[in-house]
């Protein structure tokens, strides 16, 4: 956007300003310009670089919550068959399996059918013997399994497919935009003052409702205006593997605990979840640690005992945002159900709502029940949509139709319908800047032109680039070079690539032992010998988010 173009967006004075850019407030920012109001969306980093990128990818059938939170298992469930309409291009449709091994109260099973049966979920017992012709590599020695309609689905996708469509129908989107405080006038929030970390300024914004949906951070959000609302910070890692270590979803058929499911995606798998409650002033450096990269790997293996062998490519974590309760330091029997907060009637502070709790899963959900309060103080009686229209990419085609010939066929899958906005119209825009990913130079393009990919980790977020084999020690410095031309600025290339070397680091660390240290180290030899890099060496753990 230039910055013409964004002097008019901080001076314009909106319906609703929505704070946070992950799945909520993307969905938040969907529904309120679907219905016609004039809105702003502002996130602090990029994108889902919160909890809503740093998960473990999983569409919940609502089967994980079945016996210990009922609710959130109907709204699960729900949500799950609207998804695969509405977001079909963001969807693996997997199935799912849980599934009892030795050390496993059998008993439990019984009572986890008739749960899921309860909340409308279909949950089939299946004999021991079939599990394992679906799923060879799960622990031979398992007493029972239960197949459940879980999923897969990509939440980088999914919150990206989101802001388009705001876009499309009117809202503005920016990244990059922290803020930094509420505008608070007479008991009333009036709008928001924002840092913009792209050309370094401040700014006011003017809006009637400003929705904070700023997850682990919503507590310091709702603290500018001197609201108070206590957060529970959860911390979750996970881990990723090499490979793809099966074609289903995979989980213990007990309450869940951690190690206990093993997402497929893409080529890869994703092995999680740990739960633990840090300080809220931990949340913006929250990182994997070895320790817990060892207990998901012991406890993971007793489900899919392959995991002993496989090669760990990376790990992260992510911070949950749960509405505080004293009586349970894990957070693991914490609901997951969402929290509306309008802080005129809570607080006496008109022009501010509060949407938090939920999951992934239910993103939608929440932003329909968010929008609701928001167009009841604007008198808006516009309907809620967003059940019912695809999201760009899942629209409706014919399936028999071939793919644009100059789009890759990973590409094709990230588009969906509208793969042919990366389609490359010249020789040197099929140029491939990604093998892993089938990433070419037409669609970094389109990333940066329309998308705001402003570096790499953004670049990564938008095309995947980077997240393959090689983890971008092959294609980062390709795609470094290419941005800054773009861009006008060639002195860029070398901070593009120390930020980005940095940030992958921080996901190797925690498993860097074996083939993986090997790696890195070579890894380091490149960028050091070839590129001059002084920050690229393992010791270093600067960087901000995956």
């Amino acid at each position: 956007m230039a910055m013409c173009d964004k002097m008019q967006v901080y001076n314009d004075h909106y319906d609703v300003i929505v704070v946070g850019g992950g799945a909520t407030g993307a969905g938040v920012a969907r529904d309120c310009a679907l219905r016609g109001l004039k809105t702003l969306l502002l996130e602090a980093r990029d994108m889902a670089s919160g909890a809503s990128g740093r998960n473990h990818g999983l569409l919940h059938s609502g089967a994980r919550y079945a016996v210990t939170d009922s609710a959130s298992a109907r709204e699960c469930i729900a949500e799950n068959r609207i998804l695969r309409v509405i977001a079909r291009h963001c969807v693996e449709p997997t199935g799912g399996l849980m599934v009892t091994l030795p050390q496993d109260d059998l008993a439990y099973q019984a009572t986890f059918v008739d749960a899921c049966h309860a909340a409308g979920i279909d949950a089939t017992v299946i004999d021991p013997a079939e599990a394992l012709q679906l799923e060879p590599g799960l622990n031979p020695a398992l007493k029972g399994a239960v197949r459940v309609p879980d999923a897969a689905i990509d939440p980088f996708r999914l919150v990206a497919a989101n802001v388009l469509d705001a876009c499309a129908h009117g809202a503005v989107a920016l990244n990059d935009h922290e803020v930094t405080g509420l505008e608070v006038t007479h008991g009333r929030v009036t709008g928001v003052q924002v840092a913009d970390h792209r050309d370094r300024q401040r700014h006011t914004i003017r809006a009637e409702v400003t929705v904070v949906a700023a997850g682990c951070w919503t507590q310091r959000v709702l603290a500018m205006a001197g609201v108070q609302l206590t957060m529970l910070a959860s911390k979750g890692t996970m881990v990723i593997t090499s490979h793809r270590m099966g074609t289903m979803v995979l989980n213990r058929c007990r309450r869940p605990a951690n190690g206990d499911i093993l997402v497929p995606d893409g080529h890869v798998s994703l092995l999680g979840t740990t739960s633990l409650t840090i300080d809220q002033r931990d949340i913006d450096e929250v990182r994997a640690t070895p320790d817990e990269v060892d207990l998901l790997i012991a406890e993971g293996a007793q489900l899919a005992p392959g995991l002993e062998r496989a090669r760990v490519m990376r790990a992260y974590a992510g911070v949950r945002p749960l509405v505080a309760d004293d009586s349970d330091a894990s957070g693991r029997t914490i609901s997951r159900g969402i929290v509306v907060l309008d802080h005129a009637r809570r607080d006496g502070i008109e022009g501010l709502v509060t949407i938090t709790g939920g999951k992934l899963m239910t993103y939608r959900l929440m932003a329909e029940r968010a929008t609701d309060v928001v167009c009841a103080k604007l008198h808006n009686t516009t309907p809620c949509t967003t059940a019912m229209q695809p999201l760009p990419g899942s629209e409706p085609v014919d399936d028999r139709a071939p793919r644009p010939a100059t789009v890759t066929p990973m590409a094709a899958v990230r588009y969906g319908a509208r793969a042919g906005v990366v389609a490359a119209s010249t020789a040197s825009d099929r140029a491939m800047v990604c093998e892993c990913q089938g990433v070419t130079l037409a669609e970094l393009k389109y990333a940066v032109d329309k998308r705001q990919a402003h570096d790499l980790t953004q670049l990564m977020h938008r095309t995947r680039l980077g997240m393959g084999a090689c983890q971008g020690r092959v294609c980062a410095t390709r795609a470094a070079i290419i941005m800054s031309g773009l861009r006008n600025n060639p002195v860029a290339t070398r901070t593009l690539l120390e930020q980005f070397v940095r940030n992958r680091w921080r996901g190797l660390q925690p498993v860097a032992w074996g083939d993986t240290l090997r790696d890195a180290y070579r890894t380091t030899v490149l960028y050091q010998g070839l590129c001059g890099l002084t920050s690229a060496a393992p010791h270093n753990e600067g960087g901000d988010h995956e």
